[in-house]
């Protein structure tokens, strides 16, 4: 079993933003095995085509600039690709929120793609550590802090987040398993 961290950016606006309107424009992922060791990566900016041009307020917020969009591939281009990455054994996808797994539905739908089935297997780790934690909900910053781990990269980047995840879940996910079986929702 493995456990795939995913940590999707998209185009987004100061206002009007509505997951409807965005685009996935990174996809970054990292593959734990069953001792929560990374043991692969995954990163790739996608080129959005319904709303082409990055606005300032995505490009602030992510550090992802208009000329890498440009020449990376269009979502049905690196999906396949993405999909392939992940392979054929079982596995948990994972983020930190349920944002993830609905955007990759939205463009998935926008792009005429099934929806895969397996990803139905979603783990919500932001949810599963404020339970663990027994605290009100907090972002991904303040529980590598609450765990005195390191924010390494740069924050909205989704390969450093997805790393920066898989860190928080390489400690909680022995302790929750442990306890009891992991709740899947998206």
């Amino acid at each position: 079993m493995n456990f795939i961290i995913v940590d999707l950016e998209a185009t987004c606006w100061q206002k009007g933003t509505s997951p409807q309107r965005m685009e996935i424009i990174e996809i970054g992922a990292v593959k734990l095995n069953e001792d929560f060791e990374i043991i692969d990566e995954f990163d790739s900016f996608v080129r959005p085509v319904v709303e082409s041009e990055l606005s300032e307020f995505c490009v602030e917020l992510t550090s992802i600039q208009q000329t890498e969009v440009d020449t990376a591939p269009t979502f049905s281009e690196i999906f396949p690709e993405f999909m392939k990455w992940i392979g054929a054994d079982e596995y948990y996808l994972c983020s930190w929120g349920a944002y993830d797994p609905k955007q990759f539905m939205i463009d998935c739908e926008r792009n005429v793609i099934p929806y895969p089935e397996k990803f139905s297997n979603h783990i919500n780790i932001k949810k599963e550590f404020y339970t663990w934690q027994e605290i009100r909900s907090c972002g991904m910053k303040r529980a590598l802090q609450i765990l005195d781990i390191p924010l390494e990269g740069t924050h909205h980047r989704g390969i450093d987040d997805a790393r920066n995840i898989a860190k928080i879940a390489k400690v909680i996910f022995p302790k929750i398993l442990n306890e009891r079986k992991i709740t899947c929702y998206i």
